[in-house]
């Protein structure tokens, strides 16, 4: 698949070749804060500052939240039951340096962004998460969403209750990464999921809306 760095080159009517992927900064495994340090200062925050977010910074937010942490077995980083992998982590770009305005799809195997949609959707989000500013404010915004049956058709009806742990995993881990990053975060789960499906024209079910900026 053609690699390149920015989303730009891309755009043809506001969409983006299937194939084309655009990739991330290597992510970090070492910082400046501890992990006790981050469990200790992790708040959510729903004030950000007029600050757009870097393509370092985000790459690892999502590294964090779906990345790939052992390559030979593709383990990601959040635990995942039977290494299932229901989870989806798409990117709401607002103002993020070296990308265009758009809803991204995360692909933690290579590390990249698909582009799903041109056009800077975060009024649109925050209508249908029932008027929360912040989700129009922010910079950008993570949003974790399931397929079900991937975990289901292993674990019966049990598996509902996996996915819905296992979100909390990733979420916990965008929460400490952000906080590791001097970024601010809140976890949204008040949202009409019809709403939110349709204006990123995705089909899975969402689960988090995580705005993200500088606090």
């Amino acid at each position: 698949m053609k690699t390149v760095l920015c989303v730009v080159a891309f755009l043809v009517s506001g969409m983006s070749s299937a194939n084309d992927l655009i990739k991330l900064p290597e992510p970090l495994i070492k910082g400046v804060m501890s992990v006790e340090e981050a469990i200790s200062n992790r708040r959510s925050i729903r004030s950000y500052k007029k600050t757009g977010l870097t393509l370092n910074q985000v790459s690892q937010l999502l590294w964090a939240a779906q990345g790939i942490t052992e390559k030979k077995r593709g383990f990601r980083s959040a635990p995942s039951a039977g290494a299932t992998y229901p989870l989806t982590a798409y990117l709401v770009a607002g103002e993020v340096e070296g990308l265009a305005p758009g809803v991204y799809q995360y692909i933690p195997e290579r590390h990249a962004l698909r582009m799903v949609s041109g056009r800077d959707v975060r009024p649109g989000l925050a209508r249908a998460s029932y008027g929360q500013g912040w989700v129009a404010a922010a910079p950008a915004t993570i949003v974790l969403a399931a397929r079900y049956e991937r975990t289901t058709r292993v674990y019966g009806k049990r598996g509902v209750r996996y996915v819905d742990i296992e979100v909390g995993h990733a979420g916990e881990n965008i929460y400490l990464q952000a906080t590791a990053l001097g970024l601010g975060t809140v976890a949204v789960g008040a949202f009409s999921d019809d709403a939110v499906k349709k204006i990123l024209g995705i089909e899975e079910v969402p689960l988090y809306l995580m705005p993200v900026g500088v606090k």
